[in-house]
């Protein structure tokens, strides 16, 4: 029988940040006992938490001290130090350090998706050096291996020219050139996997982004069944090749019947936020669920959504507002400064009526952010 780690055990989570948050927020309703480390005080995450450690994440006794009182681990990011967490944490880590190891590096990640799990992703080529860039191929996405999000760390070259220019400033380091495909749609989908090798995923949801940072999102995605079929096939593929616990995130390009692998995301995403109202089982839950060894039921969508990404001061403009919208799911992170385009808070409303008008009042409060 599968060992399951039942409440009122607890779950620690290294991280802090929203998806921290909402991790926590479905798990306290279950009766688990949740401590976050995280080096902001009150951090989002910290707020609705038992307990936070504050310290930095590569605080090696912070980490033993989270491992020696938590029954289970997770994180709430890639960028986690693996080998601290190998050595005092990988008894209670059901996601293991490995899954780590590929999404941690674009490089290892894009080489496991196209050789191990045996699916399309773009075109790409290592870069070490200014020479190199040189002879790369246009248009394409020159990318940090490590570290980047939400745009930060990416440079997108048009044409020849542009790539010159850039080798005049080279950013140093090993790179990755992604040449770009020619996609119509970005969709992403959340997999889970449990303990004893069950696989679910969560419906298609297909994602505008703004200056590379996800603006809102919509589900169910406007795709053909064959395709809808083949990207299901595409996650089961690679929750099994990747030996998955927890949930996995997985970002797709995709035009009338193609598809290419984006980035994969090891927990929680932004383009599943939807799932906390709109189904049976938010990711949050699953994810909750698949790491203390709970079984997964079946996904059903209750009903159609959309999620608005509220950036900067949009949350305070946002806040104004929610009292003359009743249909508003109005999440905010808790963090302590506003700045520009950082995610402070979502709204996810049910029904595409709903949906087109939050939509309308996004653009409006963009365009009057830019002014």
């Amino acid at each position: 029988m599968t060992h399951i780690i039942l409440p009122p055990a607890t779950i620690g989570i290294i991280g802090g940040g929203q998806l921290g948050r909402m991790m926590a927020l479905a798990a306290k309703p279950m009766g688990y006992t949740v401590i976050v480390l995280d080096p902001t005080p009150q951090s989002p995450a910290g707020q609705v938490a038992d307990d936070q450690i504050i310290a930095s994440y590569d605080d090696v006794s912070a980490l033993k001290n989270l491992a020696s009182r938590s029954d289970v681990l997770t994180y709430e990011f890639e960028n986690v130090d693996r080998d601290v967490l190998k050595k005092y944490a990988s008894k209670i880590l059901p996601q293991g350090v490995d899954l780590l190891r590929i999404t941690s590096d674009r490089i290892a990640e894009k080489t496991f998706i196209r050789d191990e799990a045996g699916v399309p992703v773009a075109s790409f080529q290592i870069i070490e050096s200014a020479e190199q860039l040189k002879t790369g191929t246009t248009p394409s996405i020159l990318k940090t291996v490590s570290g980047g999000y939400d745009g930060h760390g990416q440079w997108q070259l048009n044409t020849p020219f542009e790539a010159s220019q850039l080798v005049d400033n080279f950013p140093g380091g090993r790179l990755i050139l992604e040449t770009l495909v020619n996609f119509k749609q970005e969709v992403s989908i959340m997999v889970a996997r449990s303990s004893d090798g069950h696989i679910t995923t969560w419906p298609i949801a297909e994602n505008v982004h703004h200056n590379h940072i996800l603006k809102y999102t919509t589900v169910p995605a406007k795709i053909s069944s064959t395709l809808s079929k083949k990207i299901i096939e595409i996650a089961h593929k690679i929750a099994e090749k990747i030996n998955l616990r927890g949930i996995l995130g997985i970002e797709l390009f995709v035009n009338d019947e193609e598809v290419w692998v984006n980035e994969l995301a090891p927990r929680p995403h932004n383009s599943g936020h939807f799932t906390i109202e709109a189904a049976n089982v938010s990711q949050f839950e699953g994810h909750i669920r698949s790491v203390v060894g709970l079984p997964l039921p079946e996904i059903t969508l209750t009903q159609s959504a959309t999620m608005l990404n509220l950036l900067g001061d949009e949350l305070t403009q946002a806040k104004a507002d929610f009292k003359n919208h009743p249909e508003w799911h109005f999440h905010d992170y808790g963090k302590a400064t506003i700045k520009a385009d950082r995610k402070m808070g979502h709204i996810t409303v049910l029904g595409d009526e709903n949906g087109q008008a939050l939509i309308a009042w996004g653009k409006q409060h963009e365009q009057r952010n830019r002014l």
